[in-house]
């Protein structure tokens, strides 16, 4: 009887694991993505669909093409996505391209997680986009580019622990004259991929300006684009250009100590194809990345933007990359505009227009597609052995923790509504005291109404130790009667906003409560350049001493104000594309970043982060995370590991919420890295600011709970105190490798019995520390007690259930057997058949040699794509409906055949 419940019972677990698996199983996603595609009625899919085609060495080969289209209509976009087939990590070494400039003007290859659709194919030019999550761009081809080969132990990793369980084929169609037969179109590419780990990891780098006006007639118009590089070292190994019709010329530089070296230079009019990079080039921590594109306006009538219709223009500089595995980052990306101090010193190559004639085109192409070169010409293409570079890594365990008994003592606080750092790394506190924030506290144009309750009579300003929490001075009585942002400047004065009084301060820090600036009208809302309406919050040049307001709760803006209150310049919410600009919602916060001169704000109810050049307003970048749940609150920075921006998200009002928590976001990549909140039961209630100190110790200010709490991921914040005098240090640190060890089994209760055992084991380590209660010897003896009479009372408890398991073991195995044969890379979902590897085959040049770990993200931080009426990152090549009969036909591959160096021990100086 035993023998039938257990056999029915594991049956049934393995066959309902069997229908669960099948619905997340990427193979069985594969699958699907195969039957779909083969059920279409149409001749070019079932021609050129071909199966997934894989090698005893681990090399496979995947096609990926549109199912047999018919766009209608001229710059139409569509996207397919298809699942990458494997649950292992797989690395892409080779893209193959299908198709003709005589039907596709471009294609691009994202990678992502989820992707808009994954049953059929969708118009990716309309809000619906290419990847409800983040996309990042792995190729591009346009005009008839021949194939890119990647170094050998080089290689785009996806699948496995990466964040690309899709890719999403982008193909615009620019006019569809060539559809008036109403044949379909199964244009795309094929991925020569590996399972075989790569030492390094492939990335692309996009150079792309967005702001320029060509003016029409004018003969001359540059572009220029130029970033600071604050990232891991990379090595530039092929680029690509792309504009459309007025583009003349392309260039790339990395910029060190002075000195540009070029990267890549080409005119657009040839085919967009990678070509070699300059030889042996790296570019490291501190370089600047620049480029610029040479518009011709002669010919229009009317001005000619940034965007992505035939209309447009486009300057985008491509540069394929690659990285150690371990600090790899698969996507970059450099949108700010070069000033023109920096680009007076640009090489006047890049000046120059290149005039490729007819029968030259074809020529360079040959030349391009692999044809034997010159000597000279081979020595180009190589690729020197780089330098590797050991650089400072934040490290993989970092992860941000409360420091429960900070501070020391009680600290009495009202609503915390802003902290702050001084030049000692000392915590500024601006509070509310015993006023608070109601909704009777102003009407309906913004007036406060609760003045007879005059100023707040407390010290609403508290400069407190870091490491103890104790009080060092205080200051701001009788002054503020609804307090909300606080920053400090050079000279460790307060830069402070009220907003009920709608002014903005600016106090010494000796305590003396006469302000030395004020601005604004007191009680008095307004919008014009005399006027605020409940701003939020300030920052400080530390350079110039210019001060930054955010303007608010009432005004969409940012002010710019000289170190004297002297009135400069405002601007509001910044965008991509002009056209579909979505103004401020209440910008919340701000933070100055000094080693990149740019002002970042916290635009509260957009749940998002936006960034500007601090000098002049233009926009840089975005960041909006589906974890922030539709509000951000507070940022802070950090100019460590490529720049580190802080952040913490807050209730939403309309229905996104997500946990309240803190973030920690890379500027670059704008990936998370890691979030935090309150340890045990306790929750944030409404943080509403953020501070990070040197040493990365972070400050969050709770509003809801009149409190400020502590982050630390150093445990040794946890070790070292002084009681009595007397430093307690080694005994503390044993218990705190035993919390830490504890804390995930808290959090998961149905495991507590299976853990008490190591769990007790460990404790019985930390004895000095950690007293465990011992069961009474008198249980344990009554347990033998019970055993014994049992045993005498008939068969052994022990030999039935040895009976029972014989049976039971043998259905685990067959079950196991089966999950096992289904599990393994390529299931019985796929058609598969051997490919041969010889020396003279494609596929029998790339090997890899090396294990990497990575910790893939997604960095194309935007969600949307493309409108016809204007400009989306996204969408990053355009129609210029343009052709070349001479070069419409494919070539051969182009080749980086000169290998990077091998893992090595590093030696330092």
């Amino acid at each position: 009887m035993g023998f039938l419940v257990c056999g029915v019972v594991v049956l049934t677990l393995i066959c309902q694991s069997h229908s669960l698996d099948g619905a997340t199983n990427p193979l069985h996603r594969f699958k699907r993505y195969q039957e779909s595609a083969s059920s279409e009625p149409n001749d070019c899919t079932t021609r050129t669909r071909q199966p997934m085609v894989l090698s005893k060495s681990g090399n496979f080969s995947l096609d990926v093409r549109m199912p047999g289209v018919s766009p209608t209509v001229s710059d139409t976009y569509l996207c397919v996505a298809v699942p990458v087939p494997t649950t292992r990590d797989a690395y892409i070494v080779d893209f193959e391209p299908h198709a003709s400039m005589e039907t596709a003007h471009h294609m691009l290859l994202y990678g992502c997680r989820t992707p808009v659709s994954t049953t059929n194919y969708w118009d990716c030019g309309s809000v619906k986009g290419t990847c409800e999550d983040e996309a990042s761009i792995m190729y591009a081809w346009a005009r008839n580019a021949p194939p890119t080969r990647l170094p050998p132990d080089v290689g785009f990793k996806v699948g496995g622990k990466s964040r690309i369980t899709y890719f999403v084929l982008q193909i615009h169609y620019g006019d569809v004259h060539a559809f008036r037969d109403h044949h379909r179109d199964c244009s795309g590419l094929t991925l020569r991929m590996t399972s075989k780990p790569q030492p390094f990891i492939a990335g692309m780098y996009l150079m792309m300006s967005v702001t320029t006006v060509i003016p029409p007639g004018n003969k001359v118009t540059n572009a220029d684009v130029a970033c600071t590089y604050n990232s891991y070292p990379i090595y530039p190994f092929a680029f690509r250009t792309h504009t459309h019709k007025l583009g003349q010329v392309v260039s790339g530089y990395r910029i060190r100590d002075g000195k540009w070296t070029l990267i890549g230079r080409q005119t657009p009019q040839l085919p967009q194809a990678f070509y070699p990079a300059t030889k042996g080039i790296n570019v490291k921590y501190g370089d600047t990345l620049a480029a610029r594109c040479v518009f011709t306006g002669e010919g229009r009538t009317t001005k000619t933007y940034i965007g992505g219709t035939s209309d447009d223009e486009m300057c985008n500089f491509y540069m394929m990359y690659y990285m150690e595995s371990r600090h790899a980052a698969p996507f970059q990306e450099c949108m700010e505009d070069g000033s023109k101090e920096l680009f007076q010193n640009i090489p006047p190559e890049a000046n120059v227009p290149i005039t490729v004639p007819p029968d030259m085109m074809m020529h360079h192409m040959m030349h391009s597609a692999g044809a034997p070169a010159t000597p000279e010409h081979q020595d180009d293409m190589a690729l020197l052995q780089p330098k590797r570079e050991e650089e400072e890594v934040l490290d993989q365990e970092y992860h941000l923790e409360e420091v429960t008994d900070w501070p020391e003592s009680p600290l009495q606080l009202g609503q915390v509504s802003g902290l702050a750092l001084d030049s000692d790394d000392n915590l500024v506190i601006f509070h509310r005291g015993d006023h608070q924030w109601g909704v009777n506290s102003f009407d309906n144009s913004g007036k406060y109404q609760q003045q007879s309750l005059g100023p707040i009579q407390q010290s609403t300003i508290l400069v407190v130790d870091p490491v103890k929490g104790s009080v060092l001075k205080a200051s701001g009585r009788n002054m503020f009667y609804l307090p909300h942002g606080i920053t400090t400047d050079k000279d460790n004065n307060y830069w402070v906003t009220d907003v009920a009084l709608h002014q903005v301060f600016k106090l010494s820090s000796d305590g003396r409560d006469k302000p030395l600036v004020v601005l604004g009208e007191a009680f008095e809302p307004g919008s014009d350049k005399e006027h605020f309406c409940k701003p939020t919050d300030v920052a400080v040049d530390p350079v110039t001493g210019n001060v930054y307001v955010s303007d608010g709760y009432c005004n969409a803006r940012i002010l710019k104000f000289s170190p004297e209150g002297k009135y400069l310049s405002h601007w509001g919410a910044g965008s991509s594309d002009r056209r579909r600009r979505v103004q401020f919602r209440i910008p919340h916060s701000l933070v100055f970043l000094p080693d990149r001169r740019e002002l970042c704000v916290a635009d509260r109810e957009n749940g998002r982060i936006q960034c500007f050049v601090a000098e002049s307003g233009e926009f840089v970048k975005e960041i909006k995370k589906q974890e922030f749940g539709g509000e951000v609150f507070a940022i802070s920075y950090a100019p460590v590991h490529g720049g580190l921006i802080y952040a913490v998200n807050g209730e939403s009002t309309y229905g996104h919420s997500a946990p309240l928590k803190g973030f920690v976001i890379n500027y670059s990549t704008k990936e998370i890295l890691d979030d935090f909140s309150p340890e045990n039961a306790q929750e944030f209630g409404m943080p509403h600011d953020i501070v990070v100190t040197k040493d990365g110790r972070v400050f969050v200010g709770d509003a809801a709970t009149d409190s400020v709490l502590k982050f630390s991921s150093d445990k040794a914040e946890h070790r070292s105190v002084k009681k009595g005098g007397i430093e307690v240090q080694e005994i503390e640190e044993t218990e705190t490798i035993i919390q830490t060890h504890l804390k995930p089994q808290h959090r998961v209760e149905v495991a507590v019995a299976k853990v008490q055992i190591p769990v007790a084991a460990q404790q019985k380590t930390a004895e000095p520390v950690q007293e465990q209660p011992q069961k009474p010897q008198q249980q344990e003896d009554d347990k033998e007690k019970t055993l014994a009479k049992q045993s005498a009372q008939g068969v052994s408890p022990a030999v039935i259930t040895t009976l029972l398991l014989i049976p039971l073991v043998v259905v685990i195995s067959i079950g196991v057997l089966i999950r096992y044969r289904k599990n393994r890379m390529y299931g019985d979902g796929c058609e598969v058949k051997l490919e041969q590897t010889s020396s003279g085959g494609i596929l029998g040049k790339l090997r890899g040699k090396a294990a990497g770990g990575l910790n893939l993200g997604n960095f194309f931080a935007t969600h949307k794509g493309y409108t016809r009426q204007g400009f989306d990152r996204l969408s990053t090549e355009g129609s210029d409906q343009e052709k070349d009969d001479e070069n419409d036909t494919d070539s051969e591959n182009e080749e980086y055949s000169a290998p990077p160096p091998p893992v090595g021990p590093s030696s330092s100086s």
